[in-house]
């Protein structure tokens, strides 16, 4: 394969001299070969990133398709509860109208009897009209006889009047018993149930009756709109578990991808790293000593504070992060934080001039908490995601995967490539040269040069 790329030379002869074989610049072929490694590696990092944020969002998706499930589950709970309490009702309305047909029956009773009385004062009254026509003509009759028939005028006289007084009293209990018929008659007919063919058309039905037809067919119609409610729900539900099945290998999937993004990034890391350690310069070898001269100066200058009694070991060495309220991201403060204040951004900030390419420097202890940042970096939470994510970057943990390599490396440095998240969905592709910060012959942390392509 290979003598088919280069050009075939003509053989040797014994009367021609050998010729002598090309100088080999290594150097060029090590700068080259590192270029070509920093852009895999690049493009290693923004397809770990890409992976990455994909797993986000299928996580997200996955997260609300739990919750959609719990909710669809909540409906048909809620649609079987419906179910049971519109069988219920129709139950209700079924021993009502035997109840309002029990009392339609005693209501006839009561009109019987009540039309009984009736005819009962009638005949009062008619034995009271009898009555008071033969005490007239027994008071006739006295006032013929004279003075022998007076006193039984006076008893004649008597009854006329009781019977006049009775004839009016059963003719008010007719009228009474009238009225209260018409009144118990009209009750009847709202209880009434008939049995004619009208019935069918709900001419005849009294008004509770209708009253009770219209009730049921409302709760017909809840009932069939919950079934259908509970139907689609269900096919909803085998929907979203099926979905949630494909996510669930998706993410299986999104794993494997990224575990493979992982190796190739760090076989990338580790070529950048061994190019770099050779003698021939590379585009990273001035950060690469850049970052190790100020880890250097930052290990000395922390060393020079324990050593005055400025801070003590235990303070210096503080991992007890106390969070400081109402702060996303959350911002922590340590013992040592007021130190580095003080001590460090003349250090750091000196670094932002070395190459426009360079986006920050800071210290980090060794589980990535960033005390003091570069000073754009160190501006007050605004209340606002996005911004506070980009700018207010000091007093943070840093504990991704980028921030602990570098915190915790322990070799003369390590080289990075990442994505870096600027807030709002925002991200740089940044090359970082960490070296380890030493204090008093104890690893404190990494020091972490940040620089674009």
């Amino acid at each position: 394969m290979l003598s088919l790329l280069r050009p075939r030379r003509p053989a040797p002869t014994a009367d021609a001299p050998l010729a002598a074989a090309p100088a080999v610049d290594g150097g060029a072929i090590v700068r080259r070969l590192a270029g070509k490694v920093s852009t895999i590696g690049r493009d290693a990092a923004e397809a770990r990133g890409v992976i990455e944020d994909t797993q986000r969002v299928v996580v997200s998706q996955v997260e609300a398709m739990h919750a959609l499930t719990d909710q669809l589950a909540q409906v048909q709970t809620a649609q079987d509860a419906i179910g049971q309490a519109t069988s219920a009702s129709l139950e209700a309305v079924t021993r009502a109208r035997a109840v309002v047909a029990e009392v339609a029956s005693e209501v006839a009773g009561i009109v019987h009897v009540l039309h009984e009385v009736s005819a009962a004062a009638g005949d009062i009254t008619q034995i009271a009209l009898q009555t008071r026509l033969v005490a007239f003509n027994a008071s006739v009759e006295a006032k013929r006889a004279g003075e022998a028939g007076r006193g039984f005028g006076v008893v004649a006289d008597a009854v006329k009047d009781l019977a006049g007084r009775v004839e009016v009293s059963s003719k008010t209990i007719m009228g009474t018993l009238a009225q209260l018929d018409q009144r118990i008659e009209a009750f009847s007919r709202e209880i009434r149930i008939d049995t004619g063919p009208a019935v069918r058309s709900g001419a005849s039905q009294g008004s509770i009756h209708r009253a009770f037809a219209d009730v049921e067919t409302d709760v017909q119609r809840i009932n069939v709109a919950a079934q259908g409610s509970r139907d689609i729900c269900l096919r909803v539900s085998e929907r979203t578990e099926g979905l949630g099945q494909d996510m669930q290998a998706a993410m299986i999937g999104l794993d494997t991808a990224m575990s493979c993004s992982d190796r190739f990034l760090r076989v990338s890391e580790q070529l950048i790293d061994e190019l770099a350690a050779s003698d021939v310069a590379t585009d990273d070898t001035p950060y690469i000593e850049a970052v190790q001269r100020v880890a250097a100066q930052v290990g000395a200058a922390l060393e020079q504070a324990l050593a005055r009694g400025d801070i003590s070991a235990a303070d210096l060495f503080d991992e007890a992060y106390r969070p400081i309220p109402n702060t996303r991201p959350a911002q922590h403060l340590t013992r040592f934080a007021q130190l580095t204040d003080r001590l460090l951004p003349p250090i750091q900030e000196a670094m932002l001039a070395f190459s426009p390419k360079v986006a920050f420097c800071i210290a980090a202890d060794r589980n990535g908490y960033i005390a003091t940042h570069n000073r754009k970096y160190c501006q007050p939470q605004r209340g606002d995601l996005a911004w506070d994510t980009a700018n207010s970057r000091y007093r943070r943990i840093f504990d991704d995967r980028t921030g602990l390599a570098s915190a915790r490396n322990q070799r003369p440095f390590l080289l990075q490539t990442y994505r870096r998240d600027m807030g709002g969905g925002k991200h740089v592709l940044m090359k970082e040269a960490a070296a380890p910060i030493t204090v008093a012959g104890r690893h404190w942390g990494g020091m972490r040069l940040a620089y674009q392509f």
